[in-house]
């Protein structure tokens, strides 16, 4: 397939299994979690009225229910479950069925000690809060496994399930001794000898070679900086053990539900989870999404998520898990969202690929550490501005429903992203702090939202070839397979611009000769890469035409043309930016507007041109399928031209030449 052929937003393709639409039918799933056991049953009846009010066609049970269900060991207490789920089917509403396994019961800590996770000093997390247990602890998984077998068994077959739900937001790490034992054991695997794990961690360094596997910790606390590929490989075993925990309840479920799709949820750029890895083992991809409402960029990083969620999702329809109806309470300063940004979010996720906008949580609790988060009725009641702006956002989800679920979205621009090199470039002896990693993908997908450039992202091992541009912001760490992937995309005619300290250390965070692959360096057309030259906070490195930050690189060009040279200092004269065909190398990260203009002037010279021409810097605009949605994320009216004839599906409007759209407006066009 040659780059910008007709392809789906897709990295590859999924098996064929249960997926989202067994669970829309056809409507964009609306919800959120319900923890109906806070609250006297007298409340539960009322809420079906308001859920019915509002269009709430999916709540989302039981994740916190564990000692609700289980009070004391072995003992099952379904009754109230039994009520809801009667309750919720009675009413027309699905269930998207949690097992509780992210929160244990006090008992299970108190009785077994040993589910408990440690943390690096070896202290232990007790209960009392939420994510205590140990992912590699067998007690933990047989009590977990039982409770997720006799949910399954129960509930299976009963007409308001929809969708499984697993644990929730994975992210728990254990330094402790049975997770150290389990360490051993994926080392074990991965390397087969201790020679091999002597070699790949280069324990020759400061003279820590390992005589026996007994000897080998997770990396606790240490004097002085932890060896970073034992770090790094730690990094990798929490994720497979942890999705090992996911697995196991998954396949209970399946074997019991095999035509009922399955989904956890993922936090937003989480570093803990491998989602590429994990996206593979789920039916559903899920995702929780919290854009401060202060945040200038907000929408910018709510685009990223959506984005990035939907790439992990195939390109296919994903599910916004979770999101706020209002306030959150884990920032310094937790504002509300204004009049009009939840819809503008709630319709952005779905203009970005989203088949159902879920919310934490439906009744705002009373008590508890989360009472200052928003619900969907919120402390205010059913008259609360909250309330109104849920059961209008509702309203406008069942009109487009139809429309819009099951539809891709297609990209000619992927951001390459990599868990691996993430974490091996955030070790502790690295050459800046100043440069974190998840700062410089979030400016380079920021630039290209600027532009208006709809963006997936792909792994740098994916099939590239449906791409007309690949971007690279960093990717510190890159195998053999990835290289030679992205030196195949660059033959086959695709166009490649990558960012600073990229392709510097293979699996092992071994540094490749010359300070980057020499494959990479032939292919930028760089003849040597003399020093790596990180800037200080606030410290700018002169180009021509725009200002450098973060970093900057004393580079002796062999082959390529020299796009721009630093100005001045150490490196004047250098080149700062080069190109050789369609091979780009940019060894700063450009101030935003320069970087904008950078990556929209390379997409257009590989032919990728934004939806809409002309379109004002706040307005956003994305096409689904034959949908066009207009998003605008300003606080004033503006006028966008749209060329043709369109009717608006949430006002029945015909749209001729030009659209209105009032603050934080959004209009869903279909020609």
């Amino acid at each position: 397939m040659t780059p910008g052929s007709d392809a789906q937003d897709a990295p590859g393709a999924r098996a064929a299994r249960p997926d989202l639409s067994s669970a829309t039918r056809g409507r964009i799933l609306f919800g959120g979690d319900y923890n109906p056991e806070q609250w006297p049953e007298e409340v539960w009846h009322e809420d079906v009225r308001l859920m019915k009010e509002a269009g709430v066609n999916s709540v989302t049970l039981g994740v916190f229910s564990w000692a609700k269900l289980e009070p004391r060991p072995g003992v099952r207490e379904f009754g109230w479950l039994d009520t809801l789920m009667d309750l919720m089917h009675a009413g027309g509403i699905g269930v998207v069925l949690a097992t509780p396994t992210s929160s244990p019961p006090p008992w299970m800590g108190r009785l077994h000690p040993e589910t408990l996770p440690r943390d690096e000093d070896g202290q232990t997390e007790w209960w009392g809060s939420r994510q205590h247990f140990s992912h590699s602890s067998a007690t933990y998984r047989r009590y977990a496994a039982a409770i997720t077998e006799d949910l399954a068994a129960r509930y299976g077959s009963h007409p308001a399930l929809t969708m499984w739900h697993i644990n929730n937001e994975y992210c728990t790490y254990d330094w402790g001794d049975e997770a150290a034992a389990a360490f051993r054991r994926w080392l074990q695997n991965r390397y087969g000898t201790l020679d091999a794990l002597n070699e790949a961690w280069g324990t020759a360094f400061w003279g820590q070679g390992y005589d026996g596997w007994h000897e080998i910790l997770p990396p606790r606390r240490a004097h002085y900086m932890k060896n970073p590929t034992h770090v790094l490989d730690f990094r990798r075993f929490t994720s497979d053990m942890l999705l090992e925990c996911y697995v196991i309840e998954r396949d209970i479920v399946r074997r019991h539900t095999p035509h009922i799709p399955v989904t956890t949820n993922f936090m937003p750029m989480w570093v803990g989870q491998d989602a590429w890895r994990w996206a593979e083992e789920e039916d559903v991809v899920s995702v929780d999404l919290y854009p401060d409402p202060r945040d200038p960029f907000g929408a910018q990083n709510g685009a990223l998520v959506q984005d990035m969620t939907r790439s992990q999702a195939g390109g296919g329809p994903w599910m916004l898990m979770e999101q706020a109806a209002g306030a959150v309470n884990w920032r310094g300063v937790n504002h509300p969202k204004p009049p009009g940004l939840n819809r503008l979010w709630s319709l952005q996720a779905v203009a970005r690929g989203a088949d159902a906008v879920c919310y934490f949580q439906w009744r705002q609790s009373r008590q508890g550490a989360e009472k200052f988060h928003s619900g969907m009725v919120g402390h205010a009641g059913e008259q609360g501005r909250t309330f109104q702006e849920i059961k209008r956002i509702g309203a406008e989800l069942s009109l487009i429903g139809e429309e819009v679920t099951g539809h891709h979205i297609t990209s000619d621009i992927a951001l390459l992203h990599d868990w691996n090199s993430w974490w091996a470039g955030a070790q502790d002896g690295r050459l800046s702090s100043e440069v974190d990693y998840p700062q410089v993908v979030r400016a380079w997908h920021r630039a290209l939202w600027e532009a208006h450039l709809t963006t997936a992202f792909a792994h740098p091992e994916h099939d590239l070839s449906s791409y007309r541009l690949v971007a690279v912001p960093q990717l510190y760490l890159l195998g053999d397979a990835a290289i030679e992937n992205l030196l195949a995309y660059v033959r086959g005619g695709g166009t490649l611009v990558c960012g600073f300290l990229t392709g510097v250390s293979d699996e092992d965070d071994r540094v490749r000769p010359g300070g980057m692959d020499a494959r990479l360096r032939e292919l930028f057309g760089i003849r040597t890469l003399h020093e790596w030259w990180p800037l200080d906070a606030g410290e700018h490195a002169e180009c021509e035409g725009f200002h450098g930050t973060l970093w900057s690189e004393e580079l002796q060009a062999a082959d390529a043309d020299v796009v721009a040279r630093y100005k001045g200092g150490e490196l004047d004269g250098l080149p700062a930016v080069l190109r050789k065909g369609r091979a780009w190398y940019v060894s700063t990260l450009p101030e935003p507007a320069a970087l904008r203009d950078l990556l929209a002037g390379v997409a257009d010279g590989a032919g990728v041109r934004p939806v809409l021409d002309g379109l004002p810097a706040q307005v956003e605009a994305v096409r689904r399928g034959d949908l066009l949605f207009v998003l605008n994320h300003g606080r004033d009216e503006i006028t966008v031209d749209v060329p043709g004839t369109h009717r608006d599906l949430l006002t029945g409007a015909t749209v001729t030449g030009s659209l209105v759209l009032d603050r934080y407006g959004v209009a869903v066009l279909k020609p």
